[in-house]
C-alpha cells in the first residue's frame, strides 16, 4: 500500500513545482511589461527621430512625459546617455557615476548657484553631444558629485544653439545649418 502513495505523492510534489514555477515566470514577465511601460512613461523619446528640413535646419520633436519634462535618449562621446532638458541649468550636468562611465576628465572646482544652494561641480569639456542627428562638438559641461541617478542635465551649453517651440505636450529643437555650411553646400 505504501508503493502505491509514494508515486502518487510524487505526481503532488511535481504538479506543486510547476504550479510555483508557472507563478514565478507569470510574476517574472508582468515585472518586465510593467518596468518597459514606466521607462517608456518616463522617457517617451528614446529613439529621438530628426527630421532634415528643406532649408538644412535639423528637427527633434520630443513627447513630454507624465511628469511634464522632456527626457530624451543621446549620447556624449559616442556612449549613450539619458538627458532630462534643462533651461535652468547653464552647463551640461553629468552625474559623477555617469561620468565615471563615460571617462570624463576631471577640470578644476566650480561653484555653482542652483536651486538647492551652492553645489560644487568640476568642469570638463565633451567631445560631441547628441540628440538624435543634432550635434554639438567641444561642449562645456560639468561634473556633478551630488546628483543622484544617472540622467544628464541638457543645460543652455547646448540648448542656446537651438531655436525651441513649445506646442501642447510637444517641444521642438531646430538646429539651424551655420552660414559656412550652408555656403559649402552652395554650387
Amino acid at each position: 500500500m505504501n508503493s502505491e502513495r509514494e508515486p502518487d505523492t510524487q505526481h503532488k510534489r511535481l504538479g506543486r513545482g510547476m504550479i510555483y514555477l508557472m507563478w514565478a515566470l507569470v510574476i517574472g514577465m508582468l515585472t518586465l511589461f510593467f518596468n518597459t511601460v514606466l521607462e517608456r512613461q518616463h522617457n517617451p523619446n528614446r529613439t529621438a527621430a530628426t527630421q532634415i528640413r528643406s532649408d538644412g535646419a535639423r528637427e527633434v520633436v520630443l513627447q513630454r512625459n507624465r511628469y511634464d519634462h522632456y527626457v530624451a535618449s543621446g549620447l556624449i562621446n559616442g556612449e549613450q546617455v539619458v538627458f532630462m532638458l534643462d533651461t535652468g541649468a547653464s552647463d551640461i550636468a553629468v552625474p559623477e557615476r555617469v561620468a565615471q562611465r563615460l571617462q570624463l576628465k576631471r577640470g578644476p572646482g566650480v561653484i555653482y548657484r542652483t536651486a538647492n544652494g551652492r553645489a560644487t561641480g568640476y568642469a570638463t569639456v565633451l567631445k560631441s553631444v547628441s540628440l538624435g542627428d543634432i550635434v554639438l562638438n567641444d561642449v562645456r559641461a560639468s561634473i556633478n558629485p551630488n546628483m543622484d541617478g544617472d540622467e544628464v542635465l541638457l543645460g543652455m551649453t547646448f540648448l542656446k544653439y537651438l531655436e525651441f517651440t513649445q506646442q501642447g505636450d510637444r517641444l521642438t529643437l531646430r538646429q539651424r545649418p551655420s552660414p559656412d555650411a550652408f555656403k559649402a553646400r552652395s554650387p
